[in-house]
């Protein structure tokens, strides 16, 4: 009785005590796999490819190797989960929120663990967060398919484990909600607001726990400078839209170049440009954090700076185009550092360098997202809290708006997120109607006052309708393998030979689904009604009728 009643509420669209603590168990569990996750990705860096190393007295067979080795392994657990179920990271993900209440197939799951953590620790230029992200929602969503909770409130939940995938990923749970929000769900709701923000905290919290207070990007303190240099920002916020404006089209360039080529030689040719271009500059490969780090500790040469970010773009844009799985974030994040740095040199000849670089380095990255993934908010919450330093916010604001209008007006370019679901055929924009619908569970809006009778004449239909008008009567027919359920109501045809009742055959929906789903259902005859089952289909505990649903459909919205 007490799951009933849990479903119950959180089948509406409110804040609520009850869906606040799911997000909040929703949250602990993407993050605890999420944290088991990096464990895995450090102890095979250690452990696995860190043995190569004893077998070679060069380091460039090791390099060339690793990509290879991770491919075979990725190769190997795509065959073992089948083929079909190789989909995975944050567009994917977005679309089956979209469109399957945030329900993710379990191998596909399967395959983002265990190829996400080989093409992290194989040196491949793709970010952890695309795992993250497709992780944390499959084990929050889980929670609610097990739990059997509506539609509505499980699509919530994979927000929640999205935000804690990120923020356990990064340790940034404010870029973390503002992420979810601006480019999963994209909308703001109090009521998904909440759980989303607490789950946040969690991820948070745990990766703290586990890994410490700091986070990988605490070396990008941010220094203030002078204003006249805010008239250059605005060019580097231009020169970032072109370079992401660049990154986004060669890389869709890449996909469509090398879609008629099966999956297994796409994936070997990433793992050979990858170990080639490994092999004569190994800063160029990973996108890990602490590599820029400690690049930019060595006050390395503009040419070597240059080198390094050019290569960081090609093994990117190859990596993910020709499927490697893993995230586009943290490559743009280093891509982003190393083109700041780099923008950074012109001015040479007037400040210190080496004092401005952490703090160019930041900006680049709030470009740099701004201008590929076009969430400006999520990019300036990122730097701020990534920096822990509010001075930022001007500055970041200076180039975040011309790199944004720069990639979009001028050049025309979208969301990488968005044109790789239009490139994979994957749905994402709904309705007004549908998104307005699907945020209220069948629980919340079905209605327990009805009559069922149980194949009753016609005389005495029409004897207790007509001393119960508002009666919602549905008579039960049953044959010999089936049962069937028929609203019942009074005829109001103005046809001279019609009968006094006419009646309306009801399909059965599950308890889990959501007004949508009465929609499509209703909308082509405006009238009727369905019937809500709980798990076997004759167990009937509701009814939603036409009328019930207009009422949904009407009532204002703040």
């Amino acid at each position: 009785m007490r799951l009933q009643a849990l479903r119950q509420e959180v089948a509406h669209p409110r804040t609520s005590i009850q869906l606040c603590l799911l997000g909040i168990v929703g949250g602990v569990s993407a993050a605890s796999l999420i944290i088991m996750f990096r464990l895995c990705v450090e102890w095979l860096q250690a452990s696995g490819f860190g043995a190569l190393r004893e077998w070679f007295n060069d380091e460039w067979p090791v390099w060339f190797l690793m990509p290879l080795l991770s491919v075979l392994c990725i190769l190997l657990i795509a065959y073992i989960t089948g083929f079909k179920h190789y989909r995975m990271g944050i567009p994917f993900v977005i679309h089956r929120v979209k469109y399957y209440y945030g329900h993710i197939p379990f191998r596909t799951t399967i395959n983002q663990f265990f190829g996400g953590m080989l093409a992290l620790a194989g040196g491949f230029v793709v970010g952890r967060e695309g795992p993250c992200v497709h992780l944390g929602a499959s084990a929050s969503s889980f929670l609610g398919q097990w739990l059997r909770l509506p539609y509505n409130s499980i699509r919530i939940l994979a927000g929640c484990g999205i935000a804690a995938g990120i923020s356990a990923s990064f340790n940034t749970p404010f870029a973390a909600v503002i992420f979810v929000m601006e480019v999963v769900l994209r909308e703001y709701k109090i009521h998904i607001f909440v759980p989303v923000m607490l789950a946040a905290a969690c991820g948070s919290v745990l990766t703290r726990i586990v890994f410490g207070q700091v986070n990988e990007l605490s070396f990008l303190s941010f220094t203030a400078f002078s204003q006249w240099m805010y008239l250059y920002l605005i060019l580097l916020g231009v020169l970032l839209g072109m370079l992401a404006t660049l990154f986004n089209n060669q890389l869709m360039r890449v996909m469509t170049w090398f879609r008629p080529v099966p999956m297994v030689w796409r994936l070997m040719l990433a793992a050979l440009i990858t170990g080639t271009v490994g092999m004569l500059l190994p800063e160029a490969l990973g996108a890990n954090f602490i590599d820029v780090e400690t690049l930019f500790a060595s006050n390395p040469e503009t040419l070597l700076l240059c080198a390094i970010l050019v290569s960081k773009v090609v093994l990117a844009v190859f990596a993910i185009g020709l499927g490697i799985p893993g995230g586009i974030i943290g490559p743009v994040m280093v891509i982003g550092m190393l083109a700041g740095a780099v923008l950074l040199v012109p001015l040479s000849y007037f400040i210190d360098v080496p004092e401005f670089t952490n703090s160019f380095a930041l900006l680049g990255i709030a470009g740099m997202l701004t201008a590929v993934l076009h969430a400006p908010l999520a990019a300036l919450s990122a730097v701020m809290e990534l920096s822990y330093s509010p001075e930022i916010i001007l500055p970041a604001m200076l180039v975040i708006v011309p790199a944004y209008v720069t990639s979009t007006q001028f050049f025309g370019n979208r969301s990488i997120f968005i044109r790789q679901l239009d490139y994979q055929n994957l749905p994402y924009a709904i309705s007004s109607i549908r998104e307005a619908l699907e945020k209220t569970g069948v629980l919340a809006a079905l209605s327990k006052d009805y009559k069922l009778f149980h194949d009753a004449p016609d005389k005495a239909l029409e004897d207790y309708l007509s001393k119960n008008p508002t009666k919602i009567v549905i008579q039960q027919s049953k044959f010999e393998i089936d049962v069937q359920y028929r609203l019942v109501q009074y005829n109001v045809s103005l046809e001279h030979d019609a009968n006094a009742l006419s009646y309306h055959e009801m399909e059965g929906l599950n308890a889990q689904s959501t007004l949508h789903e009465v929609y499509e259902h209703l909308k082509n005859m405006r009238s009727g009604a369905v019937y809500i089952y709980d798990q076997e289909l004759n167990d009937i505990i509701g009814v939603i009728t036409w009328n019930i649903l207009q009422s949904f459909l009407q009532k204002a919205q703040y």
